[in-house]
């Protein structure tokens, strides 16, 4: 065989095994995993999922507000909505990082909470492209709280590269190890602009303070989950115990 068709070869096989073999062994590895799963009576997920079933990012802010006051929380705290993916979109992200250049409102994959991928997807900037960037998913919960309020389920976390999944070998940004980091950053841009009307917390949310995403990267936490209330504070806002249930 020459060398191109050897280099042929291995990308087909490459793309074969990253988008196709391995995410279906992952599908059934997990399967497997919540059939003997111990039942829980918690509604709000630890954690979101990628579209093969493999654990994602770990949710740590639970938000509460109408779509249309979350929205306006986050662009008045200076993030920008991510563009949906599409082929121009997705050039234009790998233009992007290759040769170093700014993409503010960059595509973020799409993650599954309660079966559907996330309803909104904000970003922040960092460094000269897009290869890192502050990120963060939301997802519109099936139910609303005791007063009939919105809540919204949220995971942040820092993108410090892109490169292979270490689950699947598919190309993916690598998140930074402390996402309590990126969840208080969101919280401070937030109280910056006056957006916090009040702030929860509620202690041992996350079982497990150590995991790996559905990109295999590590992560820990506190296991806090953030709680918001959004909109103008009637005061200085201050961070109180949730009500316990």
């Amino acid at each position: 065989m020459s060398a191109r068709q050897i280099i042929i070869a291995l990308v087909v096989l490459w793309l074969a095994t990253a988008y196709l073999a391995l995410p279906r062994i992952w599908r059934r590895r997990e399967k497997v995993a919540a059939a003997v799963a111990p039942p829980t009576t918690d509604k709000l997920p630890r954690h979101s999922e990628t579209a093969n079933g493999i654990p994602g990012d770990p949710i740590n802010l639970l938000f509460v507000g109408t779509g249309d006051q979350l929205v306006g929380a986050m662009l008045a705290a200076g993030w920008h909505p991510a563009d949906p993916i599409t082929l121009k979109s997705s050039l234009e992200i790998a233009a992007g990082t290759v040769f170093h250049r700014s993409y503010d409102d960059a595509p973020v994959s799409p993650l599954m909470l309660w079966g559907k991928k996330q309803d909104l997807t904000f970003e922040f900037p960092f460094g000269e492209d897009p290869s890192e960037r502050h990120h963060i998913r939301f997802w519109l919960a099936p139910e609303q709280d005791a007063s009939g309020r919105t809540l919204w389920a949220a995971g942040a976390t820092f993108d410090r590269s892109v490169g292979l999944s270490h689950t699947t070998g598919q190309i993916t940004h690598h998140i930074a190890p402390g996402t309590d980091a990126e969840r208080d950053n969101v919280l401070e841009d937030l109280r910056r602009a006056g957006m916090v009307a009040e702030l929860h917390w509620l202690d041992g949310f996350q079982h497990e303070r150590t995991g790996k995403n559905g990109g295999g990267d590590p992560y820990f936490t506190d296991g806090r989950l953030a709680i918001v209330v959004v909109g103008a504070p009637a005061s200085p806002v201050k961070a109180a115990a949730p009500d316990s249930k």
